[in-house]
């Protein structure tokens, strides 16, 4: 067996060097945040999980992440997985008798108030909050559709929510799952080399976040704005807000009219 990648630091790591021994060779440890994906290409993993400060925190146990090969409860001497929509129509669906037996497998080592997810394009959007609250539980299970989707009494039988990535369409979830498990996994204690980082970002307080500047004062003619080199941080904060508060109102209508400025916020009896 390969061993396991010791830098996630600046290098990144490619994808034939990220053996599937970062996955396997981890014992299940008790108390550690889990991600458990249901796929039919669990090879497609840690994919970018392994690399960067997830990686690096995905070697430390600080999280653990499982795949569980959805074909493994394929039928039939070649592994059946799907059939054909019933009532007619394009493509394949996976079908419930696999389906379900993959999906009780890995409940059967989830912690038990986890949710279980399905990526969707006609799911509930995923957001920050949603990241939040993933983080702040023991884990989450995510089924990886693939050709025209899954059997919809899997959905309705194990109560399984559907989550979507965007408006748009992928060949399959593995990507989107990859995606919202980082987006969770970097809000975990200890992940972040500075836990404010996770507080200032974008959506985090309901904005989109600031412009960021570092080294050279001046660049191509364009200066950093004189306010950031000045030392008062009390302007400096009064900028940043602006500047999130302008950047939101202009980029993201939706998410501006849902915002309520500080300075016009109810005190709480």
């Amino acid at each position: 067996m390969s061993k396991v990648p010791k830098s996630f630091g600046r290098k990144s790591i490619s994808a034939s060097a990220q053996p599937r021994s970062l996955i396997e060779a981890t014992p299940e440890l008790v108390g550690v945040w889990q991600a458990r994906v249901l796929t039919l290409f669990p090879d497609a993993f840690p994919g970018v999980l392994g690399t960067s400060l997830t990686g690096r925190a995905l070697q430390d146990n600080k999280w653990q992440l499982h795949t569980h090969d959805i074909r493994n409860h394929g039928l039939t001497k070649h592994r059946n997985v799907d059939d054909t929509p019933t009532g007619g129509g394009a493509g394949m669906v996976l079908r419930a008798d696999v389906l379900g037996p993959a999906i009780e497998t890995a409940m059967a080592r989830q912690s038990s108030d986890c949710p279980i997810v399905y990526m969707s394009p006609r799911g509930k959007p995923f957001d920050q909050n949603m990241a939040r609250e993933w983080a702040q539980g023991n884990g989450v299970t995510i089924l990886c559709g693939r050709f025209e989707g899954v059997d919809e009494r899997v959905l309705e039988h194990y109560n399984i929510q559907e989550v979507s990535l965007g408006d748009f369409v992928m060949t399959g979830g593995e990507l989107a799952a990859q995606a919202m498990i980082d987006a969770a996994v970097r809000l975990l204690p200890g992940v972040l080399g500075n836990a404010d980082s996770a507080v200032e970002e974008s959506h985090s307080n309901g904005l989109l976040e600031h412009p960021q500047y570092t080294k050279p004062a001046d660049w191509n003619g364009r200066a950093v704005p004189d306010v950031l080199m000045s030392g008062n941080h009390a302007k400096i904060d009064e900028w940043r807000r602006e500047m999130s508060e302008a950047l939101t109102k202009e980029r993201r209508p939706d998410l501006w009219a849902a915002y309520t400025p500080p300075a016009t916020k109810k005190k709480r009896s």
